[in-house]
């Protein structure tokens, strides 16, 4: 069990805030450098977002191996059962990673983080939490995860409605649909997991959306023991590929482009994606797509011919599957199904399409939409997302050397370095982050990347006497601006998505992803950690090295 001790100041060498992948992680890495840590946990046990999200139907979207720590001993000895894990089973991989690495007894839980102050004299942060621990260290690694804050809209008339109604991100216990009407809002990822679950449940199921997902096939099927030990001595390998390619999850790349391929050719290679599963659709597909219409158009009319004969009503097969492409494909986030459309196509499924028929309001019995129709429902679930890349970051008021809120440092645009580190912020290392390749990426792979950067250069910072390390604003800027010149030139940045941040009423839309691929953004970090290159470093070297 992990300690709880609210009364108690925590001197360390290094403060984590999170344990999930990226901050058990850390732990472990600078625990080998013989650093003192601590870790802050605002839930009840590891996991991060898989301890949180326990919503019907949650599992990974990475296939096996590579959602998992690329760490032999964690992984040597523990099996999977599915190609892609449900969140049951991703918290008996925390349990087992803590098993091997004893990592509890350097966390504490329940411990929500409400501020982070800077002392210029001692060169040291102070992090309290709401419960009343304590934290006074000199690096702070703030790891709290891509998708961790809820972001629920405000619905109108809600505080009226008189039924059940859940948060995909608070999912209680013993939560049970059976025989009920149940409306889901929203069709992201975590909507479609939801739908496919309920829907065989539910007397009648309505899913509220704005606009459709374009969706991949899973590919799901049970992993023995026996197959996982025929291939564990080629584990290494594989992880070392997922952090040479692109996304972290290796996928081969077509070898020619899309116009030098046949019309039957470019079929059935488009075929054999498909029928792969997971996101060998997106990561094989040909890198034309997402600079050239006509290219992005030919990959969505396969898409749109595969997915529209699985629905054989007309209606739903135009709201889901339209001719006419609602996006660019691929430039938002695909979520992967299994039987998500078949669940669609049933006749006690209805879908509500809310830029036709806008929502209006809550009432005590259901929902309201603007063509006056009143839909009753026992239950509500919200599948509206999250406040990505900074939400909770920018909750937690975390304050620079000058005292300002990070965030009213970002409210205008976000501003990192390498998206690791903010000018303003010394000695402070973000993981999983805005303006890296992390939307992009498979969740461990990036971390490790960016993880082990984190390590190098606190490694760094010790053997050569240093008492802080910042980014220059100019070294900042520029790298701000290579994201929004690189994301320009491609269909990305024009769709509106969490990508984006436009999912977020009122928020700056802004393409937050490094697209260069982890392998070069990770070549780019090394290069700058080499000799400080866009920092202004404080000890053995007072003065900044110029970029």
């Amino acid at each position: 069990m992990g300690s709880n001790d609210p009364q108690k100041t925590f001197h360390c060498d290094a403060l984590i805030v999170g344990a999930g992948f990226s901050g058990i992680y850390d732990l472990h890495k600078l625990r080998q450098l013989g650093l003192k840590v601590q870790v802050f946990e605002a839930g009840g046990d590891l996991g991060g977002v898989w301890y949180w999200n326990r919503y019907p139907g949650a599992r990974v979207d990475s296939e096996w191996p590579y959602y998992q720590l690329s760490l032999p001993e964690v992984w040597k000895d523990f099996y999977f059962t599915e190609r892609f894990p449900n969140s049951e089973e991703i918290r008996a991989y925390f349990a087992h990673a803590d098993r091997v690495l004893n990592l509890k007894k350097d966390i504490q839980f329940n411990a929500r983080v409400n501020s982070a102050t800077w002392d210029a004299t001692t060169c040291r942060w102070t992090v309290t939490t709401e419960a009343g621990h304590v934290g006074v260290a000199k690096y702070l690694c703030l790891f709290t995860g891509l998708l961790h804050r809820q972001y629920l809209p405000e619905f109108p008339g809600l505080e009226t409605y008189k039924g059940e109604a859940y948060h995909s991100t608070a999912w209680p216990d013993n939560v049970d649909v059976t025989g009920k009407k149940v409306a889901v809002i929203g069709a992201g990822a975590t909507a479609v997991q939801v739908v496919q679950e309920v829907a065989k449940k539910a007397s009648h199921l309505a899913m509220f959306m704005r606009r459709p997902s374009i969706c991949l096939p899973l590919g799901n099927r049970e992993m023995c023991e026996a197959e996982q030990d025929s291939l564990r001595p080629y584990l290494k390998i594989l992880f070392d590929a997922g952090r040479k390619s692109s996304s972290g999850l290796p996928t081969p790349p077509p070898t020619k482009g899309i116009f030098e391929f046949s019309d039957a050719e470019r079929d059935e290679y488009y075929e054999s994606l498909w029928k792969s599963g997971a996101f060998h659709f997106a990561g094989g597909n040909f890198p034309e797509i997402y600079i050239d219409r006509q290219a992005n158009r030919i990959a969505y009319d396969f898409w749109a011919k595969k997915t529209r004969a699985r629905l054989s009503n007309p209606v739903k097969r135009d709201l889901m599957a339209p001719l006419e492409p609602p996006f660019p494909i691929l430039t938002r986030r695909s979520p992967l199904e299994r039987d998500f459309y078949d669940c669609l196509d049933q006749d006690h499924v209805e879908i509500v399409p809310l830029l036709q028929t806008p929502f209006q309001t809550f009432t005590e019995t259901g929902i309201r939409t603007a063509d006056g129709r009143l839909r009753e429902f026992d239950c509500v679930i919200f599948a509206t997302g999250f406040e990505s890349f900074t939400g909770s970051v920018a909750t937690m008021n975390i304050k620079s050397k000058d005292g300002v809120d990070i965030k009213d440092i970002w409210a205008q645009g976000i501003r990192t370095y390498l998206g690791m580190l903010v000018n303003g912020f010394p000695n402070c290392f973000l993981s999983y982050s805005p303006q890296a390749p992390t939307a992009l990426s498979n969740g461990p792979t990036i971390l490790e990347c960016q993880i082990d950067f984190i390590v190098d250069a606190i490694d760094k910072m010790e053997k050569e006497g240093l008492a802080t390390i910042e980014p220059t604003a100019e070294a900042e800027e520029q790298w701000r601006q290579k994201i929004v010149d690189a994301s320009s030139a491609t269909l990305l940045a024009e769709t509106d998505s969490w990508w984006t941040v436009t999912n977020i009423p009122g928020a700056k839309k802004q393409f937050l992803s490094y697209i260069g691929g982890i392998h070069r953004y990770e070549a780019e970090c090394r290069d700058a950690l080499q000799a400080w290159k866009g920092f202004h470093v404080q000890g053995a070297v007072e003065t900044p090295v110029k970029l």
